[in-house]
């Protein structure tokens, strides 16, 4: 712990191999502002690229091009996910990667430790010995999660649901260190102030059309041109909104395209929260930054591609309670957009499923178990 005098230091421990571990990270930083104000100091820093040796700090850019090969991404994935393989795999690659690990340790002395990518966990805890901070892991995929999340000298392993945290238990993990808390998620995602109809005005879109808003991550991954074509040619009567992140090429090769219906094609953007809340339908890959978004937002989701292995619980946790649908092929997706744009009444069940599953307080639950652990209180 600090000195009497001294603000706690929290430091959060993301990597952006896809863009939900930033995202989640991001939202419980939002709630512990807003719960403790200046009394506290938060650091966000991305791991691999604190001088990572190669090819450790080249992950966050490989990544996009990595789950491209899915089949073989999936094969990775299961084939090293197990307790004894984790366990294996630690320790083989610890002599490599000792010096760098014992190095962010020493660069970023702190009270307090959130990790929430799993590369992070076991190799932090072992830089940092047993004289350490206290060391929280938040898991962020609903179902699916792999071994190396979980280590069991961690203080807390904070999990998004109880299938996760039958999960944990199964890799050994001390019960009464698992707990369920939900996927924190931004508050401005859980803000209905403005309506469907105000949101669109100010956005520009069409006010008489059902939207269909088409996502791949932050970096544009997954079929989204051929995705977005079978849509413009399905024949509906829709207004088509598409994000495509990071992904310059994609963002250009869409803007060049004739469209037939109204298509708005944006870039990255920091007006998720208002495309959400205005949008009828997502249809999206299921990172689980964006399934809590649409969650918490009560918009229902049509998955057209997914990452094996991790993203595969998310699908079954939102198609399973009817907020969502499985579908990867186009004339699916079309299928699907056509019967909830055709049917008010299935559209307001999924609609429902979705606001059954938002957990718009999982931020603030997280953020008091650090402060309660810091021994500070909330103001909030």
């Amino acid at each position: 712990m600090s000195s009497p005098n001294k603000k706690p230091h929290v430091l959060f421990l993301f990597s952006d191999t896809g863009g939900g571990h930033r995202t989640i990270a991001e939202a419980i930083i939002q709630s512990l502002r807003e719960m403790a104000g200046e009394d506290i100091e938060i650091e966000l820093i991305d791991f691999l690229k604190e001088n990572a040796p190669l090819p450790l700090k080249r992950l966050p850019d490989w990544y996009p091009k990595m789950v491209k090969a899915p089949q073989l991404w999936k094969l990775g994935f299961y084939a090293t996910d197990g307790r004894v393989q984790a366990r294996v795999i630690v320790a083989t690659i610890w002599p490599y990667l000792s010096r760098w690990a014992r190095s962010i340790v020493k660069r970023h002395p702190s009270d307090l430790i959130v990790t929430v990518h799993p590369f992070a966990t076991s190799m932090i805890l072992k830089a940092l010995g047993p004289r350490r901070p206290p060391f929280i892991t938040m898991v962020t995929d609903y179902i699916s999660n792999h071994a190396l999340w979980y280590d069991k000298r961690a203080d807390f392993i904070l999990v998004p649901t109880e299938e996760a945290r039958q999960g944990a238990i199964k890799f050994h993990m001390p019960p009464e260190k698992v707990q369920v808390v939900g996927m924190p998620v931004k508050a401005e995602y859980c803000d209905f102030s403005l309506d469907k109809s105000a949101l669109r005005q100010r956005l520009g879109w069409p006010q008489d059309k059902f939207t269909v808003l088409l996502l791949g991550g932050g970096e544009g991954m997954g079929p989204i041109e051929k995705t977005a074509h079978a849509v413009a040619t399905s024949g509906l009567d829709l207004n088509l909104v598409i994000v495509a992140g990071r992904n310059a090429r994609l963002k250009s090769r869409l803007e060049a395209h004739n469209w037939p219906i109204p298509v708005m094609i944006h870039g990255f953007t920091t007006e998720m929260p208002k495309f959400m809340h205005a949008s009828d339908v997502i249809l999206t890959k299921p990172g689980a930054a964006t399934v809590t978004e649409a969650l918490n937002s009560h918009v229902p989701m049509i998955f057209y591609s997914r990452i094996p292995g991790q993203e595969d619980g998310n699908v079954d946790y939102v198609v399973s309670a009817g907020a969502g649908v499985w579908a990867p092929k186009p004339k699916e997706v079309v299928q699907s957009i056509r019967l909830w744009a055709s049917n008010p009444l299935k559209l307001q069940s999924a609609v429902s499923a979705c606001q059954m599953l938002a957990q718009p307080k999982s931020s603030d639950i997280v953020s008091r178990i650090i402060l309660n652990r810091l021994g500070l209180e909330t103001r909030k």
